[in-house]
């Protein structure tokens, strides 16, 4: 269970509860028993060092992945167990950001943003489009709509998928490394539109990140992955405080502790991308970023246009 911190703000209960969740890559364990609550209308951080299985959690949270034990519970749903039609009910209240912005290639920033609009309602063209504007104007893009993703910088195209992944009115709102690739400048002005988002749609927000200092900006819960387990979690004032070895050495940035430099041994490392490319290979092409005409083969992270 989370720990509430007044200085935080009430929360209204858990959206997302874990409970031992298991999942392992052959021989090697990603996850070994993860159970925390991710509260209803916070921003939650998951953090820890490179190869603790942050990303593996997040694609058993959407779906694309199953433990092998455990269960994930969405709204007091077990999603680990439902079949694949009401999953992707469930899925219909996520909007995922991944970490390039996973736009198509061949379509502008409009037709990108409209995309999920056109696939999962029969809204007319008129409020397809008042909608678009609605969600561009929020992430600061309503005079680039008419450009391509080649022709945009990676902080636009991530203010892109942001927009794609707000189009629905999702009550969680899933972001894998949002800020990888971007210069500590723009990581701050994402933060900005986190905040701003946040703030305009009362959403659960999820945060995959390693970025200490972003993490002191915008999150209000932390946790904390360790050697395939789950080192710590609480609010993010609970957390800098902690006297916890593996806590205190990740969010200081300090050589000495319990986190070594190798925590993931190379082939493993590979053996988790290839079985990751796999399950995203098998989720639905729609639902994270294939559209027709972008690719006859799902490869690769979902949504990267293949060109």
């Amino acid at each position: 269970m989370y720990v509430q911190d007044e200085s935080v703000g009430p929360a209204s209960g858990a959206v997302i509860e874990l409970r031992d969740v298991s999942k392992a890559f052959g021989s090697h364990q990603v996850l070994d028993g993860i159970s925390f609550d991710i509260p209803r209308g916070a921003v939650t951080n998951i953090m820890g060092p490179s190869g603790t299985g942050k990303s593996v959690l997040l694609k058993n949270i959407i779906g694309l992945l199953k433990p092998e034990r455990g269960s994930i519970h969405i709204d007091g749903e077990d999603v680990v167990r439902m079949s694949d039609r009401n999953l992707y009910k469930v899925r219909m209240k996520m909007g995922v950001l991944f970490q390039d912005g996973a736009l198509f290639g061949s379509m502008d920033l409009f037709d990108n943003i409209a995309f999920p609009l056109r696939e999962h309602t029969r809204y007319p063209e008129s409020q397809i489009r008042d909608i678009v504007h609605e969600k561009a104007e929020l992430v600061g893009l309503k005079d680039h709509l008419r450009k391509y993703p080649g022709e945009i910088s990676g902080g636009m195209k991530k203010r892109g998928g942001l927009a794609r992944a707000l189009v629905l009115d999702p009550e969680i709102v899933l972001f894998d490394e949002p800020d990888s690739g971007l210069d500590p400048v723009r990581v701050a002005y994402l933060d900005e539109l986190i905040l701003t988002t946040k703030a305009e749609t009362n959403a659960t927000f999820v945060v995959i990140t390693h970025n200490i200092d972003s993490t002191t900006r915008v999150a209000d819960y932390m946790a904390i992955l360790f050697r395939s387990r789950l080192a710590a979690f609480g609010s993010k004032h609970e957390l800098f405080a902690s006297p916890d070895p593996v806590v205190r050495q990740f969010l200081h940035g300090e050589t000495y502790g319990p986190i070594g430099m190798d925590e993931l041994a190379d082939a493993e490392s590979e053996l988790q991308a290839e079985v990751e490319d796999a399950a995203y290979a098998e989720a639905d092409p729609a639902m994270y970023g294939y559209g027709p005409g972008d690719a006859q083969v799902v490869t690769g992270a979902p949504g990267i246009p293949l060109e």
